[in-house]
C-alpha cells in the first residue's frame, strides 16, 4: 500500500511539473522565443501577479470585451449630442460594444469599440481599419462618470480618421509591431524606422506586463522550474540590483513625456538600458520649465527639492509598481516624515487645521491636483471645456493649495 501511495504521488509530482514546464514551453510570445509570457509568472509570483493583473499598468490597454469598458451604454447617459440633426450612441449589440452616428434619426455608421486605453482616470478606445487603429472620438472620464469628447475632438461634429499610431502604444501595451523599412548602410546614427502603415493584430501584447519591466524571462522560467529550491533569482532583472539612475529611466520610459527626438523605438527597452540611447533630450528636467501634470511626473519630480536634495529617491520609494497608487495619504506622510520629522509648520497653516491632520496629508498641499494644459474635453451639446485633473509630481509649497 505504502508503495502504491508512493508511486502515485511519484508519478503526479512529475505530471505537474511536466505542466509546469510545458506552459512556459509550448507558449509563443509575438516577442520572440526569450520571452515566457506573464501567465507563466503566477506560479512562483502569485501575490505580485495578482496585485499586477489588477493595476492600471497592466490594464493600459485591453481588448475591448465586455467587461472591460467604461461607460453607460443603455440609459440616458449614454448619448452624446452635437447638434440637434446629429448624434453618436454608445450601444451594445449582441457581445459587442459601438459608438453609432445618428443623423436626423437615422443611423449612418457604427464604429465598434475594439482596444480600450486606460482605466483608472478615463478611458478612450479605437477601431480597427485597414490594418490600423483610429482613436473613436468619444471617451469615458472617471472624474465626471460620463461621456464627453476624447483629448483634442471636437463637440461640434464628429470624426472618426485620427490613426493611433505604433508609438502610441509603446506606453500603453508591451508589444505592436508595423511594418519596417531599413536605412541605408550610411546613416549609423538611427535604427530601422517603422512604416505606420500597418499593424500586425497578431503581435499585440496588452498592458504593461511583467517582461516589459523585467525584461525577457524564459531563461528564467525554465531555470527555476529544473531547480525550485534555488532561490536567488537567475536570468531576469530585479530592480533592486540596478542603480538609481537605472531605475528612474524604466520608469521614465514613459512617465517623461514624449518632446525628446526619438531615436529608437520604446519596445526595444530593457530594464538596466541607459534612456538617453532611445530619446535625445531638448531641454534640461532641471530648467525652469512647466511641464504638464499628464504623462511627465519623473520630470516634475526631478524639480523638486526633495528629489535634488537626495541621492536615494525615486520612483519606487512612494509607489509600487505592481499596484495602483495607494489612496490612504497617511501612507505618503510617513515616507514624507522620514525626512521632514522635525519640521513644524508656520502659524498661518496650523489655523487651517490642526497639526496631526496636516501630518497626516502632506500630499493635498504639496502634490496638489492640477489641471493638464495637454487634456481638456467638452460634455455633450456644451461648449465649455472642462479641465483633466492629476495630481502634481512636483513636490514643493503651494500656497494656494487646498488646506
Amino acid at each position: 500500500m505504502k508503495k502504491a501511495v508512493f508511486l502515485f504521488s511519484t508519478i503526479f509530482l512529475a505530471i505537474f511539473f511536466v505542466n509546469c514546464s510545458n506552459k512556459s514551453e509550448e507558449y509563443i510570445d509575438p516577442r520572440g522565443t526569450d520571452y515566457a509570457g506573464s501567465e507563466s509568472c503566477v506560479q512562483c509570483h502569485k501575490v505580485q501577479s495578482e496585485m499586477a493583473l489588477h493595476s492600471s499598468h497592466f490594464k493600459a490597454t485591453a481588448p475591448a470585451i465586455l467587461g472591460n469598458v467604461s461607460g453607460d451604454f443603455d440609459s440616458k447617459n449614454h448619448t452624446f449630442i452635437y447638434d440637434k440633426d446629429t448624434k453618436l450612441v454608445m450601444q451594445k449589440r449582441g457581445d459587442s460594444l459601438y459608438q453609432v452616428l445618428y443623423k436626423n434619426g437615422k443611423e449612418v455608421s457604427k464604429y465598434k469599440f475594439e482596444i480600450v486605453f486606460g482605466t483608472k482616470h478615463a478611458q478612450t478606445s479605437v477601431y480597427w481599419k485597414n490594418n490600423n487603429t483610429y482613436e473613436l472620438p468619444v471617451s469615458f472620464y472617471h472624474s465626471i462618470n460620463n461621456w464627453a469628447t476624447s483629448p483634442g475632438f471636437p463637440a461640434d461634429k464628429p470624426y472618426f480618421d485620427r490613426m493611433v499610431v505604433k508609438d502610441c502604444y509603446a506606453c500603453h501595451s508591451s508589444n505592436i509591431s508595423s511594418r519596417t523599412v531599413n536605412q541605408s548602410s550610411e546613416d549609423k546614427n538611427f535604427m530601422s524606422m517603422d512604416v505606420e502603415d500597418a499593424i500586425n493584430k497578431k503581435t499585440i501584447v496588452y498592458g504593461i506586463d511583467c517582461e516589459r519591466c523585467h525584461g525577457p524571462a524564459k531563461k528564467h522560467v525554465d531555470f527555476h522550474l529544473k531547480n525550485p529550491n534555488i532561490k536567488i533569482a537567475n536570468s531576469i532583472t530585479s530592480f533592486k540590483s540596478l542603480s538609481r539612475q537605472q531605475r528612474l529611466d524604466a520608469c521614465a520610459l514613459c512617465h517623461a513625456g514624449n518632446d525628446g527626438m526619438k531615436l529608437k523605438s520604446r519596445f526595444d527597452f530593457k530594464p538596466g538600458d541607459n534612456l538617453s540611447e532611445y530619446f535625445r533630450e531638448t531641454r534640461s528636467i532641471n530648467d525652469t520649465a512647466t511641464f504638464d501634470v499628464h504623462g511627465n511626473q519623473f520630470r516634475l519630480m526631478a524639480q523638486s527639492k526633495c528629489f535634488m536634495n537626495s541621492n536615494k529617491m525615486d520612483c519606487i520609494t512612494c509607489h509600487n509598481p505592481h499596484e495602483n497608487a495607494s489612496k490612504n495619504m497617511a501612507s505618503y506622510s510617513k515616507i514624507c516624515m522620514s525626512c521632514h520629522q522635525g519640521l513644524k509648520h508656520n502659524e498661518t497653516t496650523l489655523k487651517t487645521m490642526p497639526e496631526k491632520l496636516l501630518a497626516d496629508n502632506c500630499i493635498e498641499c504639496h502634490m496638489p491636483k492640477k489641471a493638464s494644459n495637454a487634456i481638456n474635453f467638452q460634455l455633450s451639446n456644451s461648449k465649455q471645456l472642462s479641465s483633466y485633473i492629476l495630481r502634481t509630481h512636483k513636490i514643493g509649497i503651494y500656497p494656494s493649495a487646498k488646506k
